[in-house]
């Protein structure tokens, strides 16, 4: 193969991914832009995918940390089809996510209805089942880098705690914690951008509610639908903004990369 060759494709790959970006940045209206973002809707939806992301953050943490652990340190029965499970979400279509967790969660659904006949309590349709929706394919992101840090880990460190007298309990928040941060802070903060930018699960489940449920990507697709191009580029320059920052400092911070 001649040397040119993997120049051109590599410059044409970059090409293909950048245009559209550059077709973004090409049509946002940057005189009107601080006015687009402080407009009621759009700062409401700013807010909410805010306040809904870091829930899904907390619900990812809480749930798949210890899971990555376990996944990590202990062998049993189905590992690899509870492996299989926990990643899923990262491939499969938002849309269907969204509507196994209607059937799942939902007024109807197996857990859902059992939740509303003990609580009255219902999560379609309101923002924790927007914050339940983003955790859903966001949590894998946190889990398969847990995964990785615990199991490639030194663990010479936690042996040592060990014969000092060092409980389980001590050597996880003190020793294995610590040792394992920098990837956790990778993975929390992919977690945190994906749930940012998530879209068919909370359409489809948390339905699109102003106020309530309709997140940034969520407002961005009813203001295109609608016409209101302006608003759309401008919340769609903040997810780019974001994105770009998560990654950026993934590079340069935790994975020390040039």
């Amino acid at each position: 193969m001649p040397a040119a060759v993997p120049a051109v494709l590599a410059a044409a790959g970059v090409v293909f991914v950048g245009l559209p970006l550059v077709g973004l940045l090409e049509r946002v209206s940057w005189s009107s832009l601080g006015s687009e973002l402080s407009a009621h809707d759009a700062y409401v939806a700013l807010r909410l995918s805010l306040e809904t992301s870091l829930g899904a953050l907390a619900v990812a943490v809480a749930f798949g940390l210890p899971l990555a652990w376990v996944l990590a340190r202990r062998t049993f029965p189905g590992r690899a089809l509870v492996r299989a499970l926990v990643v899923l979400p990262m491939v499969l279509p938002p849309v269907v996510g969204g509507i196994a967790l209607l059937y799942a969660f939902g007024r109807r659904g197996l857990a859902g209805q059992l939740l509303y006949d003990l609580t009255g309590w219902r999560l379609v349709f309101n923002t924790s089942g927007a914050v339940l929706a983003e955790a859903f394919v966001s949590m894998p992101f946190l889990v398969v880098t847990a995964e990785a840090a615990f199991r490639s880990m030194d663990r010479r460190a936690e042996e040592a705690a060990a014969t000092l007298g060092a409980g389980p309990a001590y050597r996880f928040w003190r020793v294995t914690l610590p040792a394992v941060a920098p990837a956790l802070g990778a993975g929390a903060a992919l977690t945190w951008a994906r749930a940012l930018g998530e879209f068919g699960a909370t359409i489809t489940f948390a339905g699109n509610l102003p106020g309530v449920t309709q997140t940034s990507p969520l407002l961005i697709y009813l203001d295109i639908e609608s016409g209101h191009e302006t608003t759309a580029l401008a919340l769609s320059l903040v997810l780019l903004l974001v994105s770009l920052g998560v990654l950026v400092g993934l590079r340069q911070r935790w994975l020390g990369n040039p």
